[in-house]
């Protein structure tokens, strides 16, 4: 086995592991991050005489479907929405 001095050789370990580890870009966490949820609501008026329903679906914040049953059908808030509103 050959011994090298103390400087070389901390040089050769740190140009070996900047070698061989990889790039910063690659230990992110680069997954793709997003929220989708949805909210109901209840309303009711003269006490249970008159119940209207809304369901609302979001999508990063942004609302895109909604359903309203005085309207009887789900509606779309934005083009996000529209082919869920067309099924």
């Amino acid at each position: 086995m050959v011994w090298l001095p103390r400087v070389p050789c901390v040089a050769a370990v740190i140009l070996l592991l900047t070698v061989l580890s990889p790039p910063v870009a690659l230990v992110r966490d680069s997954r793709p991050w997003f929220l989708e949820y949805s909210t109901s609501e209840c309303h009711f008026y003269n006490g249970t005489q008159r119940v209207r329903l809304l369901e609302r679906y979001f999508y990063n914040l942004e609302e895109n479907l909604r359903f309203d049953s005085d309207v009887g059908e789900f509606r779309a808030v934005t083009e996000l929405g529209r082919p869920d509103a067309e099924n």
